[in-house]
């Protein structure tokens, strides 16, 4: 919920997926479960500008109106301090009707092609697909000539060697096997590593940008490319 621009991030990955025409989503409440509860179940008078007639018959108007009206949003309670795949193991009774469904964190923001993901997830026909992106240097880049002179400066340049796991991943229903509803089950050990033992995970290369929200330096800089306009994932704009 912490909020880049306007809306907080869980609200821009959101937007993110529904721009490429996926409008059903189940949240894994735990931490601020409640604020994330009260965001959605208010969520008219948290996104538009309202007007309160006060008294005994208390009005709302809605002076403005939003986009999101297609959006199903489970609001699913997975236990404050459940790790990541216990969380995933409890709701799969609300993807269980769906042979694939997509999983990604609360924390990271990119210009992932979910089409072209979806795409090669069905085609290789295995377990789970990862997208493997460029992690972004922690350090700015400095690139000169031979005589020591600036040529160019980039704050957060993505490294050109090696991938990480960026977060956005398709799932085939096959994965509830390797999950169980113990809390303290972290989706990133025992589940996918024995799944690489069964080589059932590939990997989709996303080249593009991609941006996690790890740190108060990050925070700043996804902020600071809104408010430059400059922000590549907010293709609904």
């Amino acid at each position: 919920m912490v909020p880049i621009g306007e809306r907080p991030i869980l609200w821009h990955l959101m937007k993110y997926y529904s721009h490429w025409g996926h409008n059903d989503f189940v949240l894994c409440l735990g931490h601020l479960g409640d604020v994330i509860r009260d965001f959605f179940l208010n969520y008219d008078v948290h996104t538009q500008d309202v007007t309160v007639t006060l008294g005994q018959q208390k009005q709302v108007r809605h002076n403005s109106q939003h986009t999101e009206t297609r959006w199903h949003v489970a609001l699913a309670e997975t236990g404050l301090d459940t790790m990541t795949g216990g969380r995933v193991k409890r709701i799969q009774k609300y993807v269980a009707a769906d042979d694939h469904f997509m999983l990604t964190y609360g924390d990271g923001l990119g210009t992932i092609d979910i089409h072209k993901l979806v795409a090669f997830h069905k085609a290789h026909g295995k377990i789970l697909t990862v997208s493997g992106v460029r992690p972004p240097s922690r350090f700015g880049e400095l690139r000169m000539n031979a005589k020591g002179l600036v040529t160019a400066f980039n704050e957060k340049p993505q490294v050109s060697e090696g991938r990480i796991s960026g977060g956005f991943f398709v799932c085939r229903k096959d994965i509830f096997k390797y999950l169980n509803n113990r809390a303290d089950l972290v989706f990133e050990q025992e589940p996918i590593q024995h799944l690489v033992r069964d080589k059932q995970v590939m990997v989709y290369k996303h080249e593009g940008f991609w941006q996690p929200m790890d740190t108060y330096r990050d925070y700043l800089y996804l902020n600071g490319l809104i408010e430059k306009n400059q922000a590549p994932w907010m293709l609904w704009k």
